[in-house]
């Protein structure tokens, strides 16, 4: 394992990010979505041109999930998807799950592990939408939702949505701080699902290697310390956006540390985060549009 110095992401200035979520809630609030997704492509358009460096990482991760050399119409897709997300994020924020055909899969288990035990681990990654899970709490009434991210991303983001629907802002744990994982825990065991995403680290984050999409890369070790520490059962989670209106809700067991002793933790981890790097991987290359990386993360140039 190693620690990071401050890792690209972090390094990298958001304003991409921002600028067109800022811009999908004006669209949204004043053109409503059939128009807004007509501006979209313009705007898809735009963030390819003129944003060189993400448009050369972006197809080097293409080329590795299509099993071929990206095109710029690969490239286009890719920040399109984005982009889609980001303008539907506002409506189901606002509850209007009824504009959307969203797919179950797997929140059976999720159910299941609910009952057995209060709270359970949801690992994702940037991969299509988060606020898709919101559906499954309106749909099917499971459990509360509390979300970890970094603080500066989550403060970004409540600010802009709390001009849009200010009931809608998340139950948010800063990642980073000592009592994180305390707070994570006391969500837990008041019956929550704590979700986070697991594919970028903070700065002096442990990272592991792992085999993803046919090449060694580095996770962050954090999320599966504390999962093992809280001895949660942790599953995947992925929002897939699949064109449209269209999502897939998709949920899956990767490791279940409440029966994991104390000795055999290093070993469990590590087999949870190549679990991990396996199924992301998998989406990536089924759903390849979706995982919203747009820095070197094979570190290869």
């Amino acid at each position: 394992m190693t620690t990071n110095s401050t890792p690209e992401w972090m390094r990298q200035r958001e304003r991409s990010n921002l600028g067109i979520l800022r811009f999908m809630v004006w669209i949204s609030l004043t053109l409503g979505r059939p128009v807004g997704r007509v501006v979209l492509r313009g705007i898809a358009l735009y963030f390819l041109l003129f944003s060189p460096q993400a448009r050369r990482h972006s197809r080097a991760y293409l080329a590795r999930a299509l099993g071929r050399p990206a095109t710029w119409r690969d490239g286009y897709r890719l920040v399109l998807s984005f982009a889609s997300t980001v303008h539907d994020r506002v409506y189901l924020l606002n509850d209007r799950f009824d504009l959307f055909d969203i797919e179950f899969v797997g929140n059976d288990a999720v159910r299941a592990a609910l009952q057995r035990q209060p709270g359970a681990l949801l690992v994702g990654a940037h991969l299509g939408s988060f606020e898709v899970l919101r559906a499954m709490a309106h749909s099917h009434a499971h459990a509360p939702v509390a979300m970890m991210m970094y603080e500066d991303n989550a403060r970004k983001i409540n600010t802009i949505l709390s001009a849009i629907n200010p009931q809608a802002q998340q139950d948010v744990v800063a990642l980073g701080h000592p009592d994180s994982m305390l707070k994570a825990r006391d969500r837990l065991d008041a019956g929550h699902l704590v979700g986070l995403l697991a594919d970028r680290s903070l700065a002096n984050d442990s990272t592991a290697e792992c085999m993803f999409l046919g090449a060694p890369a580095r996770f962050p070790v954090g999320p599966w310390r504390m999962a093992a520490m809280l001895r949660r059962p942790v599953f995947f989670m992925a929002g897939l956006y699949l064109g449209g209106n269209r999502y897939r809700l998709h949920f899956e067991l990767l490791a279940d540390f409440s029966t994991v002793e104390r000795g055999e933790r290093d070993d469990a981890i590590a087999q949870a985060m190549q679990r991990y790097a396996e199924r992301l991987g998998e989406h990536c290359r089924q759903t390849p549009y979706n995982w919203f990386n747009f820095f070197d993360f094979w570190h290869r140039t």
